[in-house]
């Protein structure tokens, strides 16, 4: 009995051995393995064990592998470290305890090369953008031929920078012929869309209709003109960008603007702008979002951009400024009639606390237009009123909750809207086999707290909470993946660089 006894034992300790053979042979798999390298693509990549969030509003799973090959998702598969795709991978992202999401889309934005005349790096604006998860932007305006190079570098991984959707600036025109002119010239120069913005009804009719029969997108910035949003309904608008133009078309007559507004002073627009939703018909509205649902227009409403209207105090502080604001964007932001958006010279409590207002009737709205069926999109429209990019579009998730929408629905506005609206959803804003390899690896839940998504060293009762945690870890572009805390002290350097140069000027 007692030599049983002893092959028991001497049995089960060769079991307990062999266990722990495999747990030690299993857990250390993936560092024997090549780690993803900055600013690199592989032929085949593995992003193993992560939680899954697609974009479309499902809710997340997993532990699930992301098998990569070159620029494309090859599959998604229940995690295993035994499987053959790992075996053979050329590197491996270990997403053990993190999320996975598709890459975010950045619907407005703007490249800045010299802000207030003071040279601004591109690269400093493609690192906060790619650190804050963003793998596509499109571009409202840019010279044609410069912004084709760039597009062109993106896409090689020359430069580490988003996939670029090129939306031409429209120039104007003052016959019918200069107009269609001029959109036929931006369709020549290889642009996705154009933007509209400060022109009247008659002009855009023509110009919209041109750009229609040329299969050019259109983003509208409509601005306080006799356009408003039933044209654009009528003429197949993209995007209405902001918010102008909806509320216009929902007036009984016009604004009750005072005897002496001045539309041209920055101070003056702003400010009742702020006071512009309260005087809507609530029920032409819903009438104005059913026809912009039913012709399919979608609202990018960039909350973020205008928060400092309501809450200058919360702008002027922003702790991203310590590390992360260029001098070129710190004079831009200074008060002055010569910047566009540097208006708050004037500003007042008064003005905040109708701003507040205003913000809750646009949010009620938005929310209203989503649940009619329309489309809301994500964008920033950074590097003006006190938003520095990336940070700006991370806040933007972070109102879009406020409006109403589940953390959920602000990812999907935040990927796979924005790819409907672009034309491409079967290409970016999900997590399919077959699209193309766009993915955010976040160190976190950034469904229980958004601000997850913020990297560290921001906040340090938020960094408390995360224990060391937290942040986006590696935006992929296109199978190139470029790890965010590098991204971002990159950043950091060319704004120590930048403020030194100046400081020696």
């Amino acid at each position: 009995m007692a030599q049983k006894n002893r092959y028991r034992i001497h049995f089960m300790n060769v079991i307990r051995l062999i266990t722990i053979i495999s747990f030690i042979s299993s857990t250390t798999l993936t560092a024997q393995k090549t780690t993803a390298q900055h600013g690199h693509r592989v032929a085949s990549l593995v992003i193993f064990g992560g939680i899954m969030v697609d974009g479309v509003g499902t809710p997340a799973e997993g532990p699930v592998d992301i098998v990569i090959r070159n620029d494309r998702i090859e599959r998604i598969a229940r995690s295993s470290e035994k499987a053959k795709y790992m075996q053979s991978a050329d590197a491996v992202i270990d997403a053990r305890g993190k999320y996975v999401l598709p890459g975010f889309i950045n619907m407005h934005n703007h490249i800045h090369a010299a802000p207030a005349g003071v040279p601004q790096s591109l690269q400093y604006q493609f690192n906060l953008w790619l650190g804050a998860g963003i793998t596509t932007n499109r571009l409202l305006g840019g010279r044609a031929k410069e912004v084709r190079k760039l597009i062109r570098q993106s896409e090689s991984g020359e430069i580490a920078a988003p996939r670029i959707i090129y939306y031409a600036w429209f120039p104007g025109g003052k016959t019918e012929d200069e107009i269609r002119s001029a959109v036929r010239r931006i369709k020549a120069s290889g642009a996705t869309g154009m933007k509209c913005w400060g022109i009247d009804r008659d002009t855009f009719r023509i110009a919209a209709d041109e750009a229609r029969k040329l299969g050019l997108q259109i983003a509208h910035h409509v601005g306080v003109e006799d356009a408003n949003a039933l044209d654009d309904a009528d003429m197949g608008t993209t995007t209405i960008e902001h918010w102008y133009g909806i509320p216009d078309a929902a007036l009984d007559g016009v604004q009750s603007f005072p005897a002496d507004f001045n539309h041209a002073d920055e101070l003056d627009r702003f400010r009742y702008a702020g006071r512009l939703w309260r005087e809507v018909d609530q029920e032409k509205l819903r009438t104005v979002l059913q026809r912009l649902v039913e012709k399919g227009v979608a609202w990018d409403p960039t909350f973020a951009i205008y928060e400092a209207s309501r809450d200058l105090q919360r702008a002027l502080t922003n702790p991203a400024f310590a590390d992360y604001l260029h001098p070129a964007l710190k004079r831009f932001f200074t008060p002055s009639p010569e910047h566009h958006g540097s208006f708050f010279a004037g500003w007042s409590n008064t003005d905040e606390v109708y701003w507040k207002e205003n913000y809750a009737i646009w949010m009620r709205a938005v929310r209203d237009f989503e649940r009619l069926g329309g489309v809301v999109t994500t964008g920033e429209d950074a590097g003006y009123i006190y938003q520095i990019y990336g940070f700006a579009y991370l806040r933007e998730l972070q109102l879009h909750e406020e409006a109403g929408f589940h953390p959920l629905e602000v990812i999907r506005h935040a990927t796979y809207n924005g790819a409907r609206a672009l034309g491409m959803e079967h290409e970016i804003g999900r997590i399919k086999a077959g699209f193309s390899a766009d993915l955010i690896v976040v160190d976190g839940n950034p469904l229980a707290n958004l601000q997850i998504l913020l990297p560290q060293g921001l906040n340090p009762v938020l960094d408390q909470q995360r224990d060391g945690h937290g942040g986006i870890e590696w935006t992929i572009k296109q199978g190139f993946t470029y790890h965010a805390p590098t991204l971002f002290k990159q950043a950091r350097e060319i704004v120590r660089e930048a403020r030194k140069n100046l400081a020696e000027q």
